[in-house]
């Protein structure tokens, strides 16, 4: 089995958000993956004395785990164990009701001899190659159809889209969220690879148009994933007055890559 795990901050001035891990039981039977990317609040109060990155970690750290140990759960309910576990680690600190409540998109894999499960909530990636080669996206797309000009107004996108019927979904800090996400579950033999990706990796194909996501796959198998990071800071410091493909986007994102080869 091959596995890479590359994380990588937007810049050196502030903390990586995006949490990662690649869970390998002793056993030798089945693993699991997860990966987070913690949603950076605009200025201002968000209720909360934690960080984005607090709440990745904490968030991360208790998918890992129940993902792993506790196989008879769905991984909606290990999402939504998660969330209450880690809601209840600030509760009395912090004001989780508020819309800006430190929250995270989240992709997870399971896998066995028999079967791969997945969970994709929100604009993280992943991805299945198949044996012949082939590789299928799995998205949660529901952000892309929110209209841009009401992205551009952080209020709004608050109040009235995030994690409201009809906008997007995130992992916060109401469990029923785990609901919302787009999960499914494919023979094991049909899938040879997969790779998960937040959207400061994903960029090289939705912001950029560099290729497809067969394109980004195979990058990531040949050249390795931190080749791919590379790729879109290059492409980033190319485009660094962003008029060309960022429009209002940060110029650097955190960018997370893991790819599991079997």
């Amino acid at each position: 089995m091959r596995t890479e795990l590359v994380s990588e901050p937007g810049g050196p001035a502030r903390p990586n958000e995006d949490f990662a891990s690649v869970g390998l039981p002793a056993s030798g039977q089945g693993g699991a993956l997860v990966v987070l990317d913690g949603v950076t609040p605009p200025e201002g109060d968000d209720g909360c004395v934690h960080s984005v990155a607090w709440f990745s970690a904490r968030l991360g750290g208790a998918l890992t785990e129940l993902s792993l140990s506790h196989r008879d759960l769905t991984l909606r309910e290990v999402l939504s164990h998660s969330i209450s576990r880690t809601a209840e680690a600030h509760a009395e600190t912090c004001d989780l009701s508020h819309p800006r409540t430190p929250q995270a998109t989240v992709v997870l894999a399971r896998w066995s001899a028999a079967e791969v499960e997945y969970l994709v909530l929100s604009d993280s990636a992943l991805l299945l190659e198949s044996p012949d080669g082939s590789v299928t996206p799995l998205l949660d797309d529901r952000l892309s159809h929110v209209p841009r000009a009401t992205l551009t107004s952080a209020a709004l996108t608050d109040s009235t889209l995030r994690n409201q019927e009809g906008g997007f979904f995130t992992a916060a800090a109401d469990p029923s969220v785990a609901s919302r996400a787009v999960t499914g579950t494919v023979p094991r033999s049909s899938v040879r690879a997969l790779a998960a990706l937040t959207d400061g990796a994903t960029r090289w194909v939705e912001k950029f148009q560099e290729g497809d996501w067969a394109g980004l796959f195979t990058v990531v198998r040949k050249e390795g994933a931190q080749a791919l990071v590379d790729r879109v800071r290059a492409l980033e410091a190319a485009d660094a007055e962003r008029r060309v493909r960022l429009g209002r986007s940060k110029t650097h994102d955190d960018a997370t890559v893991v790819f599991v080869e079997w």
